[in-house]
């Protein structure tokens, strides 16, 4: 099975001597889980994987558990490894696993900690505030082409086209399926529950409506007063640089601007409108 080169750095910092919470941050569909499960198939350590992806009923509770779960294991050999998923859409989480992790360390309690987070915003907002100096953030980004030719013996026209969804490969023969597949287990996912239902969109028709829009207009040059016309919805320029922030934190859509030497100048110019997975467009 093809492994990403994150396994690897991840599976040597498990050798080494505690000291970060690692964190494994990138979009969906990027393959972070499927890190984490090859990450339990190739260690021999005892390991325990939770997710918070549904969060409704989950709280800083349901953090303590798993964590006692994990040290649990230790038990059975000298450490061992918790792995949690999208943690971040927890309620205060980041202070309960900053106060876990403070008593395994007064405490020599050598189990490591991976965390996997999909909104990168909200994660780092987390890491910054209470965890700072306890981690180490590893990019997990879409897939390269040769990363795909890899795997699965894409050609360049193929990854132009398709992009770097691996989850989606198999899809590729039947185009309204991997079409359906990429709107609604990746486009609708990402937005609905990494977005809207966690940081405040005001206008959520404009945030879907520029999100569209860059697709369609991806590489052009496009003026905010431009892209205001184009949607027809009150709005100002500040609230679509703010969206095209957040959506460049999920790795669907960024702004490219002009560079300059000046920081004012650059931030200044019209940005270039431009997709962070070609299956996008």
């Amino acid at each position: 099975m093809f492994q990403r080169f994150t396994v690897k750095v991840i599976n040597e910092r498990l050798k080494e001597k505690r000291k970060f919470i690692q964190v494994l941050s990138g979009p969906r569909q990027a393959g972070k889980t499927t890190i984490a499960r090859q990450i339990i198939q190739s260690i021999h350590i005892p390991s325990h994987y939770a997710s918070a992806d549904e969060p409704t009923l989950k709280n800083t509770i349901w953090i303590e558990q798993q964590w006692e779960t994990a040290r649990s294991r230790i038990k059975e050999a000298q450490c061992a490894v918790l792995i949690m998923d999208e943690v971040q859409k927890i309620t205060h989480w980041s202070e309960t696993v900053k106060k876990l992790w403070d008593e395994d360390t007064r405490n020599n309690c050598d189990l490591y900690v991976i965390i996997l987070g999909s909104t990168p915003l909200l994660l780092q907002k987390g890491l910054t505030e209470s965890l700072a100096g306890r981690f180490e953030i590893n990019p997990v980004t879409h897939w390269s082409y040769s990363e795909m030719h890899e795997a699965f013996g894409w050609n360049v026209d193929q990854y132009i086209f398709y992009g770097g969804y691996p989850g989606s490969a198999e899809l590729i023969s039947d185009y309204t399926r991997w079409s359906q597949y990429v709107k609604e287990a990746l486009i609708e996912t990402t937005i609905a529950r990494d977005l809207i239902v966690i940081t405040r969109i005001d206008k959520p028709a404009l945030f879907r409506k520029l999100f569209e829009l860059g697709c369609l207009y991806s590489g052009k040059i496009l003026s905010y007063q431009k892209i205001l016309g184009q949607l027809q919805d009150a709005g100002n320029t500040t609230t679509l640089a703010h969206y095209l922030q957040l959506l460049e934190g999920v790795g669907l859509l960024m702004g490219l601007f002009k560079y300059a030497g000046e920081r004012v100048r650059q931030r200044g110019s019209s940005p270039k409108l431009q997709v962070l997975n070609t299956a996008l467009t």
